[in-house]
């Protein structure tokens, strides 16, 4: 099962997974897709507020950021990780639970990254958005670094994020029943 759907002017079919017996989403993944994430870092810069650097969580929102930096002039991004790196020092963290994992995650900032925050206006940017949670983690790691949220911004909204007035989308992905119709 697929759900065909708009997104930053491009058609795209995105394949309907389970997440329980009875809640399917819809997968959306830019990796690889490189017209698509183009098409999307441009329409996000078009929405967005001033800002001085962007923000992601590992992993799906890299090709986004990295684009969005590139194109908006800024040159460089932050992201948090999933796991502490070797090379990571005076690293803070915060742990969430999204719709996508099974388990607890903490997402980790470098404390390079913790000082190159400070003071700037970060936009938060990712790829989906449902529950909020690693919504929540980002900005917990933006405040503790003593950067100021300039916005939140995702390419879709889904589940609990659909209506979400402080939050930025180019379009909204319904939830959907197990015989693919949306909820």
């Amino acid at each position: 099962m697929e759900y065909k759907m708009n997104i930053a002017g491009l058609e795209r079919s995105l394949p309907l997974c389970p997440i329980s017996d009875t809640l399917y989403i819809g997968a959306f993944v830019m990796f690889g897709d490189t017209e698509l994430t183009e098409a999307c870092a441009h329409a996000l810069l078009e929405k967005a507020p001033d800002f001085d650097v962007l923000i992601t969580a590992e992993s799906k929102g890299i090709p986004l950021v990295c684009s969005m930096a590139r194109l908006s002039g800024k040159g460089r991004y932050v992201l948090a990780r999933k796991s502490v790196k070797l090379y990571m020092k005076d690293v803070i963290s915060f742990a969430v639970k999204s719709i996508t994992t099974a388990a607890d995650q903490t997402l980790y900032l470098d404390g390079g990254d913790v000082a190159y925050l400070a003071g700037k206006r970060v936009l938060i940017v990712d790829d989906v958005i449902s529950t909020g949670r690693s919504l929540i983690a980002l900005e917990n790691l933006v405040e503790k670094s003593g950067g100021i949220i300039a916005g939140r911004m995702a390419v879709l909204a889904e589940g609990d994020a659909i209506g979400r007035t402080d939050i930025s989308v180019l379009a909204d992905l319904p939830l959907f029943h197990p015989d693919g119709s949306p909820l």
